[in-house]
Parts: structure tokens; sequence; C-alpha cells
């Protein structure tokens, strides 16, 4: 119910603050929540970006539907009887503490672990977490009802909401995570969420009390007008667009730019600043901003990121896309702000904006990845965020196909340019030219959406398919755990004879390579190099390890193989189903095929196929898993090391792949060696003669005894030493984990 305005005498600034502070800690404890449980299923899932959106579109959806029953309480009942519900529904929440996973949680290796993903989550942190959605619009809509003079208008208080996320959000990974471990963690939120329900509570109270409530339903029920369907539509496009688009950025930026520890952090956080901004009482200043600036900085980026990439530094090429994502974002929020209902029908703006969420999260982690083979999702909603600019008052439909046809045009002329041209690659500079002039020449179009968008969208279609043909890329696929593609390059000789060999990539790090001639092919390279680490270790114990059992954990293209003997069993751990499809396909690489004798593939988290292992079975176990270019934190921590060494013989030796562009990696294994009285030896290789695709890569050798990695130390196959020590951090474990104390 909206009371009339002559009513609304209370000043009281005690109000505000409790009903923005109980939003604030709402939030907070979201925010937390989040990336707290992440760090409780990191060791059944690893550290994949596809996890890290699944868990996103889950807790969009468990928003959405607190925003339902916000919606359906405060417009079928009075508020006495939304309390008494809310009070109901907060004493049932309660059995979900303490926070945890249901026992023997095991996610399935032999598909796509997603809806099992969503069920885990259900259930280990469900009701919590919708008693905290309900809070935004609940709380709102009776801070709309208490009579105060700011009542007419309670959308400044989702401002306090986001700030509270944002604040969250940024103390998690540089304050909470270093310095209080995951079991207090669980408890001290435990003990937040109680201090939230009080705060509801007393927020309820106020409501009770207050003179200016009509206790029957049909008063406030018949003050509400009905809302236009283009109207509710516009909100849900507006929603839509900015949360697909800030999936798809995280997705990217991991996947093409870099995957570097906490990225995700930034777009999130941006994508949080600009609701405080655009629901603050600024909104109507800066909107008009934005919508001018946009395109300004959309067009180096357009530029840059798609037509012509320059050797930029990651960081440089992260800020192009950052900016170009804020612009677009602060826009879409900024239109919605802009068209904001009153308060009677704010329980259903919320309503539709969480349902627009939800679908842009769903779309890109249900839908993209099985229809597109790439992050495309991406590109397609730049787009559609600048077809959401504001429109001219009036757009006549002949305007409108103008504004389409010419970029159609475009399309056409670049298809068939595609197809016919035999070589054109030859023509390279010469397109990245017009390219540019057509995105300089866009600008004019600003102020026609219809038109600008559809251009740029142009510009995007031809860049991509441009890159992708001079990246002979001879397949590309997309699965739960990100982008994998095999490549063919050339190597040149010293006679100037070319040589065409295959790259694996997953994102932006290259997973393996593999020479294609006959006396060649059985040639482990870059990271597994018989002059490097892996090559000196089967080197230096070839007399010895005729009989050994081997593990490895993460397959690439199966270039460790070639190092096995008739006489040994390998088992090989992997834990995306894709990647040993690929390594198994002898049109992409051959190794396994060529080198594997007796071995066993394992589909699966590897730390978790070690755990149904013998103990003592392996003589050496190599860890070689990475999600791109970082190395999942639960197969790094005390726990994991203790479980490497309960399946080693007494005399097993531990491998690790250190090999890291943004984190000191070695640091953690030197702390728990230290710490579990193991020996080291560290070896950061750098290849002392030119020989083609052996690159720089740093390995560590672990063993319960000296004895047994003393061969390494004495031979001069490479310059094995001890590891550093390290005083400044605590050992990682299941319950304690600190990237930040380890960035380069």
């Amino acid at each position: 119910m909206s009371i009339p305005s002559e009513t609304k005498t209370d000043s009281r600034l005690s109000l505000i603050l409790l009903f923005a502070g109980t939003l604030f800690v709402s939030a907070s404890l979201m925010f937390v929540l989040q990336p707290l449980f992440g760090k409780i299923l990191l060791p059944l899932l690893g550290g994949s970006p596809a996890v890290w959106n699944t868990c996103m579109v889950f807790y969009q959806t468990i928003l959405f539907l607190g925003y339902l029953y916000a919606h359906f309480v405060s417009t079928r009942f009075n508020y006495h009887r939304q309390i008494q519900i809310h009070a109901l529904i907060i004493v049932i929440s309660f059995l979900a503490l303490p926070l945890g996973l249901p026992e023997n949680t095991v996610p399935p290796t032999d598909n796509n672990p997603t809806l099992w993903l969503f069920w885990t989550l259900f259930l280990s942190i469900g009701l919590p977490f919708f008693v905290v959605s309900t809070t935004a619009p609940l709380i709102q809509k009776w801070f709309a009802n208490i009579g105060h003079k700011t009542s007419d208008d309670p959308y400044f208080l989702y401002a306090a909401s986001n700030t509270g996320s944002l604040i969250a959000l940024l103390s998690y990974p540089f304050f909470l995570e270093p310095n209080i471990g995951l079991t207090n963690q669980k408890f001290d939120w435990s003990i937040g969420y109680v201090l939230l329900c009080l705060l509801i509570v007393s927020c309820a109270i106020i409501l009770w009390r207050s003179k200016d409530i009509k206790v029957t339903s049909k008063d406030h029920i018949n003050l509400n007008t009905p809302l236009p369907f283009s109207k509710k539509l516009y909100w849900l496009a507006l929603s839509f667009v900015p949360s697909s688009l800030l999936l798809g950025l995280t997705n990217f930026i991991s996947t093409d730019i870099a995957s570097v520890p906490l990225l995700w952090i930034i777009p999130l956080t941006l994508y949080l600043l600009t609701f405080v901004l655009v629901f603050s009482k600024w909104n109507d200043s800066i909107h008009p901003v934005m919508v001018k600036l946009q395109p300004v900085f959309l067009l180096p980026f357009i530029a840059y990121a798609f037509i012509n990439p320059a050797d930029l530094p990651y960081w440089a090429y992260l800020i192009l896309h950052l900016i170009a994502f804020f612009f677009a974002v602060m826009v879409c929020h900024g239109e919605l702000a802009k068209n904001r209902p009153s308060t009677q029908h704010l329980t259903s703006f919320y309503l539709i904006m969480s349902f627009g969420g939800m679908l842009g999260g769903m779309f890109n982690t249900f839908v993209a990845p099985f229809i597109f083979n790439g992050i495309y999702e991406y590109p397609i909603m730049i787009v559609a965020a600048l077809l959401l600019r504001p429109w001219p008052t009036h757009t006549l439909k002949k305007d409108l196909l103008i504004q389409i046809s010419a970029p159609v045009i475009l399309i056409f002329i670049g298809w068939i340019l595609y197809i016919k041209t035999q070589d054109l690659l030859a023509y390279f500079d010469i397109i990245v030219i017009s390219l540019i002039l057509l995105a300089l020449s866009s600008y004019f179009l600003k102020n026609k959406p219809v038109a600008f968008a559809f251009t740029i969208g142009t510009i995007i279609f031809l860049s991509l398919s441009l890159h992708g043909l001079s990246s002979h890329t001879l397949y590309q696929e997309r699965s739960f755990f990100g982008v994998l593609a095999v490549r063919e390059s050339t190597l040149t000789d010293n006679k100037n004879q070319p040589e065409i060999y295959h790259e694996l990539f997953h994102g932006t790090t290259k997973h393996g390579a593999q020479r294609l001639s006959e006396e060649l092919a059985t040639t482990p390279l870059t990271y597994y190099s018989r002059p490097g680490p892996m090559g000196q270790l089967f080197k230096e114990y070839d007399s010895s390890n005729q009989n050994w059992t081997i593990g490895v954990v993460g397959l690439g293209a199966g270039a460790l193989a070639c190092y096995a003997k008739p006489s040994q069993h390998w088992t090989l751990y992997e834990i995306d189903p894709l990647v040993v499809d690929i390594a198994r396909n002898t049109d992409y690489f051959s190794y396994l095929k060529r080198c594997s004798y007796d071995s066993t593939m394992r589909i699966g988290d590897a730390r978790l196929s070690l755990e149904h292992e013998p103990d003592g079975k392996f003589d050496l176990l190599v860890m070689d898993a990475f999600s791109s270019d970082s190395v999942p934190t639960h197969l790094l921590t005390k726990e994991a090391l203790e479980i490497y060494f309960k399946k080693l013989k007494p005399n097993g030796i531990l491998a690790f792949h250190m090999t890291n562009r943004h984190l000191l990696l070695k640091k953690v294994l030197s702390i728990h060696a230290e710490n579990m009285h193991l020996s080291a030896l560290i070896q950061e290789f750098k290849p002392t003669q030119n020989i083609p695709l052996v690159v720089d890569t740093d390995w560590v050798v672990m063993a319960k005894t000296p004895e047994t990695i003393a061969p390494l130390n004495v031979s001069r196959l490479g310059y094995w030493q001890k590891m550093p020590l390290y005083f400044d951090m605590q050992p990682w474990t299941d319950d304690f984990t600190n990237i930040v104390s380890i960035w380069k």
C-alpha cells in the first residue's frame, strides 16, 4: 500500500539507518556466502570459470524466487500476515545451519555436473540464501509503508544494498580469506545470519506498530494500476543483457585474455557499482553523460579488441574490455533506474529485474555452451546492450528499415568474400583498415540505436571470422571446464623449410604440442621436453624405473606418455572428458596411440579419484593439473599432499608442475615441505639452446627422504636445487588458502 504523502511526517534518521542497515547486512551476507561456498565446493570440481558461472545462476535463481515470494506476500496479504509468514520462513531456515555439504557428496564423472551442482547448492544453502534474497524488495516495501517522509521513493535503499554487496565482494579475497579459516568463516556467517534475522524482526516491529497501516489487503490492491506489457518487457531486457554480459565477460577474460586469479572480481565489482550509482540521487545527472560517452569509448575498444588486436600487455587489453563493459551496463541500468515505477509496483519491478538477471545467467550457462564453441555470447550481448540505448521519441518503421539494411548488406558482402575468396588473408591489411574506417564512421550513428548496434555487430562478426581464419584453428569446442582449441602452426628450420605442428590450447594457455613427422612424433615437447626437468627425471632413473607404477594428473595432449616403457603401468587422470577425446583423436595428436602401453584412463577430479586408489600404489606421481594457467588450489593444500604421499610407495617421488605467469606456486610447496618434513628440489628450467618447442618450465620434486631424490641433486642433467624457505605465510589447508599472498 502506498501511503498518501501528507501522512508521511516521520523524519527520524534512525529509521533510515535501520532499514538501510538491514539491506546492507543482507547483501553483505549474500556476497560473502557465494565465494565461501564456492571454496567449499572447490575440492569437488576444481577452479573452472564454469563452476563460478553455474553457482551464479543458482544464486540468481534463488534471488528470483525470493523476489517472487516478496511480491506474492506483499500483494496478497496485509502487513501483519506478511510478518507472520516471514517469521515462519526464517525459523525454518535455521534448519540449514551450520553451513556444509551433504554427506557423501560426489559429482558425476561421466556427464556434465551442472544439474548436480544446482541440487547440491539447493540442499546446502538454499533456505538461508532464500531468506537473504527476499530482504531487498520486502524491506523496501515495508519502508514504503511506515510513514517516513522518504517512503514515497525507497529505491535509494537499493544503493545501500549494493554497497554492502560491493564491500563484501572486495573484502572476501583481501581480508576474510587470508585471515579467517573456512571453518570460522562458516561459523561467523551463521552469526551474521542471526544478526540479519534480528534486524528483520526490528523492521517488522516498526511496521507492525505503524499507525498508518491499513490491515486489510484490499486497500493497497485496489490502488494498483496495471503495468503495460511493453514496460515489463523493457525492464526484463535491461536486466537480462547486463547479467549475460557479466558472465560472458568473466568467461572471456579467463579464456581469451589471461587466467589471472581473482580476475572475475573486477567485472562483478563494476556490475555492482553501477547499481549503487544509478539508484543514487545522482542518476539523473550521471545517465545522460554515460549515454554520450559510451560511443566514444566503444570505438577504441572495437578497434583494438576485435578488429586489430594489438600486441598489448594483458592488463591494457583487459582495461579496454572493462571500460566498454562498464559503460554498457551503466546505460542499461541507468535506463532501468530512470524507468522505475511508484512504490505500488516496487515488488513487481524487482521481480522482473531478478527474472531478467536469472535468464541472462541461464542463457550463458545452459544455452551458450551447447550452441557455441567459443565465448560468442559476449559479443552478442555487446550488440544487444547497444540496442537498449535510449531510442528517439518517434521512430518510424521506415527509419528502422533503413537502419537495419546497411549492416545486413555489409554482412552479405563479408559472407560472399569469405566464401568466394580462396586466400582471404592476402587482403588482411586492406580488410582491417576498412573495418577500422567503418567503426569510426559508425560514431555518427550513435543517435540511431538500431543502425549503431547492427553496424558494430557487423564489424565484430567480420573481425571474428577473419581472425578465426588467420589462427588456423583445426578444432574448437567448449565444455563445462572451458574452451579447448587445436591449432596448426608452422616451424621454420635452418634451411627455411616450413614444418607443420599441432598445439593444444585451453583458453590462453598452451597445454601441449606435437610435431607431425614420423621421426619426431614421439618426442615430448613444451613443458615435458627431454632436455627439461621431466626428461631429466626419467633419464636419471632410467635403470631403476623399468617396472614403475606411474600416475599422471592432467592429460593435455598426452606428451608425458612418450616416457612410458612396456613394463610400466600408467594411470592417467583427467577431469575434462573433452581433453581425453582430443588427445585420443589421431587427427590432432598421436602421443597416446604411439606411446601409451599399459595405461588406464580415469575421468574425474584427480584428488577424489586418488582417494579410491590403494595406498602405496605409485612409484611416481606427476601433478600437472591446470585450468588454463591456474592450478586448482584444492590440489595444493596440506590435505592434498597427504593424500599424494599416502598413495606413493615409501620411496616414491611426487613431481609437481609449477609453471605459472602470475602465481609463485613454489612458495606453497616450500612451506608444505618444511612443515611436513619432506625433501624437495626445484628446477626453474630455461633452455640453453634454441631447440624448437622446448620452453621455460618450473618443476618441483618431493620425497619422504632425501636419498630418494639425491640422484637428481648430484646429476649433471640439470640445475636442481633446494627449495627456498619462506616464513611469511601459513600453510595452505582445505580450511585456509590465500591467493593474494603468492601473486608475483
